[in-house]
């Protein structure tokens, strides 16, 4: 299959257990996760993406963007299943959200990427910016 075979959509709901599987591939989901939650994480996202496989009209991607809709917006939880990779969905991903965010006329837009993705940004338009984002994680 190819990326001919998929369509991205910029969704207000998704089926919950695809979505589920989707962060489990990305490593985020963690046991004490609450599935019920996974509606009001799409419905609260400025924009949430999902590659469908056309012939299944499953999830076999996704990705969302945060953001107050004014100024700025951060790009999140980019993943494609493994056997998708390679194919340009997950540059299709972050394009539809950079276009959406474009569109709403904000004028900064980040993300976090790990440091084995840096690559696969930049040609996208994302450069690094100096030093390294602070962040809050109370102790699980």
């Amino acid at each position: 299959m190819s990326a001919d075979d998929i369509e991205i959509k910029l969704v207000h709901t998704w089926p919950t257990e695809e979505i589920v599987e989707l962060y489990r591939v990305g490593g985020w989901w963690k046991e004490h996760c609450d599935p019920t939650e996974v509606p009001a994480i799409i419905s609260g996202s400025f924009a949430f993406v999902v590659a469908v496989e056309k012939s299944i009209g499953k999830a076999i991607g996704m990705g969302r963007a945060l953001s107050e809709g004014v100024s700025d917006a951060w790009i999140q939880d980019i993943v494609v299943f493994d056997s998708w990779r390679g194919k340009g969905i997950g540059r299709s991903i972050v394009k539809a959200l950079l276009d959406y965010c474009l569109e709403k006329k904000l004028t900064w837009i980040g993300l976090v990427a790990e440091p084995d993705t840096r690559e696969f940004y930049t040609p996208l338009g994302f450069r690094e910016l100096p030093g390294e984002p602070l962040v809050f994680q109370p102790e699980e």
